[in-house]
């Protein structure tokens, strides 16, 4: 699989440098991307051109599943601990390049400073957001699709139809 971060020479050289929506012939629809996904392999397999497919999300929706209520002692552990995190690294940084002898002084200072200033902007945050419409929950949030289309060129498409109708009928494939 490629993505935004392939080299080049590699398998996106023909896609478009900006936003383009894609082109094609709708081939087969899924409930889910892994369907589509395994689509798409069964048309690599049965040796389809699948650089002239597409999987397209339709439907698109943006999901925000809430995970828990947020609290003081959460937001304060949380803070706490991303600052000790922070604390920990620029006392390492301190401690390279430390001229004297090895001393974990500044490795201890940068974490106490780190959970003590990561416990304190937490607190200020949260209690400034609070009550004024302010995030008292903790959530993800997803971009999903309600189905995913198939598509592909339309000089290859009956033949993507054929194939990917054969596979949805089951392990025979067909008659044959």
């Amino acid at each position: 699989m490629t993505g935004a971060f392939s080299g080049p020479g590699r398998a996106n050289q023909g896609l478009p440098k900006v936003p383009t929506p894609p082109s094609g012939w709708p081939i087969g629809s899924y409930d889910t991307y892994q369907e589509a996904h395994r689509a798409v392999q069964h048309l690599a397999t049965s040796e389809f051109p699948v650089e002239e497919v597409t999987i397209v999300g339709v439907d698109l929706m943006l999901v925000e599943r809430v995970i828990g209520r947020l609290s003081w002692p959460k937001v304060l552990g949380t803070g706490a601990l991303s600052g000790a995190w922070f604390g920990l690294f620029v006392g390492l940084l301190l401690g390279l390049f430390n001229q004297q002898q090895a001393s974990f002084a500044p490795i201890l200072v940068g974490l106490v400073a780190g959970v003590v200033f990561g416990t304190v902007f937490a607190a200020v945050g949260f209690a400034t957001a609070r009550g004024r419409g302010g995030r008292e929950i903790t959530s993800a949030t997803q971009l999903v699709a309600g189905r995913y289309d198939v598509l592909a060129q339309p000089r290859n498409a009956e033949r993507g139809r054929d194939l990917l109708a054969k596979l949805a009928m089951g392990p025979g494939g067909g008659i044959g």
